[in-house]
């Protein structure tokens, strides 16, 4: 019996190389110049200088282009239906953002059918992984019905390994007067239907939709049934959403726009990461999340798209990166290291946001000689080649 390896590619002449590996290279980013990367499967096999790369079956010449690792995108909103450009046409023109809008999503969603979310959810992640998003997490969260949300689960596990529940998105029209028996719902038979297709549990912690008591519940529900919590915490003012992450050991507190003192405190004495999401402040006008207040506190941030039909209509990786440096005040390496580590740790993944041997082969390829360009030359396509799981895309 005889037995066949993959071929083995190797990446040379990259300007500029991210490893997020400080053992690799200099400074927290681990950069490398005039480096080498070699694909060995869907694994990274060696990282060094071109001048050492070993021989490869294959051999790809970067030709001066950075590269650094794919994008993780952990914490996005793909299976729906509908479209909401009137409200936020109304939005840019003087309306404020509430929860509310989420209503007219779920009505859509329930009516679509499952080839049609199938295909948008497709549509996205190929949207993200053309700009280099390769691991992206998505949530339920715009059906409420057992059935709607399990089936949502169920299409987003077809595509993506990293899947939420996030029945406690809002509370629906159909339960408006009895918001603990929609509680009950979530925990009982919601939670029964949807933990077979998801990792995560999440709930939108803030008024209007669940209160830290609500929360609490939802989240040690899952907890019970195996699933990890995450939060969508402080996004529209002051609340109990951060502290109450750090409470159940939630991977991430998500937004993180409105916080004090004793919230900077607890993420940073925690390894629960602060996920900033700055689509949804370009997209509502809203205050800008301070990253740089996080940063000094020695909190870990993550930054992602929070891609949704209503708050934040964007794949783009790059854009996000492109608004925390210009609007909340992160340098460009740190918000580079925030969309790939950072987003790895949001998901508490050691096998993605780094290159580095043993990391699965994501890279991304830059039409530029830095990182640096990704904040730079904003809204320019610059990402020209991404290797997933070891393919050339």
């Amino acid at each position: 019996m005889t037995t066949t390896s993959a071929p083995t590619t190797a990446i040379t002449h990259i300007s500029q190389l991210v490893t997020n590996d400080p053992s690799l290279g200099e400074g927290p980013l681990g950069l490398i110049q005039d480096a080498a990367v070699v694909i060995d499967g869907d694994r990274i096999a060696w990282v060094g200088t071109s001048s050492k790369a070993p021989a490869t079956d294959n051999a790809v010449d970067a030709g001066g282009r950075a590269a650094l690792p794919g994008f993780v995108d952990s914490h996005s909103h793909l299976v729906f239906a509908g479209d909401r450009t009137a409200e936020f046409n109304a939005r840019m023109s003087g309306r404020p953002y509430s929860a509310g809008g989420i209503r007219t999503t779920v009505a859509a969603t329930r009516a679509a059918t499952d080839d049609a979310l199938r295909a948008n959810v497709a549509r996205y992640l190929a949207e993200g992984l053309r700009q280099g998003t390769t691991t992206q997490e998505t949530k339920s969260g715009y059906g409420l019905t057992v059935e709607d949300e399990a089936r949502a689960l169920r299409i987003a596990a077809e595509q993506t390994d990293e899947v939420t529940f996030l029945g406690a998105h809002i509370v629906p029209p159909d339960y408006a007067d009895d918001p603990a028996g929609y509680v009950g719902l979530v925990t009982g038979p919601m939670l029964d239907a949807c933990a077979p297709y998801a990792r995560w549990i999440d709930v939108f912690c803030e008024k209007g939709a669940f209160d830290g008591d609500q929360a609490r519940a939802i989240l040690t529900a899952g907890k019970a049934r195996g699933l990890e919590p995450r939060v969508h915490a402080n996004q529209l003012g002051h609340g109990p959403g951060v502290q109450l992450a750090v409470e159940l050991g939630a991977a991430s507190a998500d937004h993180c726009t409105h916080l004090t003192d004793a919230d900077i405190d607890a993420l940073a004495q925690s390894d629960t990461v602060a996920t900033l999401l700055p689509g949804a402040e370009f997209s509502t006008r809203a205050t800008w999340p301070d990253a740089r207040r996080l940063l000094d506190a020695g909190a870990t941030v993550a930054l992602s798209t929070d891609c949704n039909p209503g708050s934040s209509f964007t794949s783009s990786m790059p854009f996000c990166i492109a608004l925390a440096v210009r609007d909340m005040g992160m340098t460009p390496d740190e918000a580079v290291w925030s969309a790939t580590a950072g987003g790895a740790r949001a998901l508490r993944r050691t096998d993605v946001g780094r290159i580095a041997p043993g990391a699965r082969a994501d890279l991304a390829l830059l039409d530029a000689p830095s990182h640096v360009h990704l904040a730079y030359r904003p809204g320019v396509p610059l990402v020209s080649a991404v290797w997933h799981k070891g393919v050339l895309i």
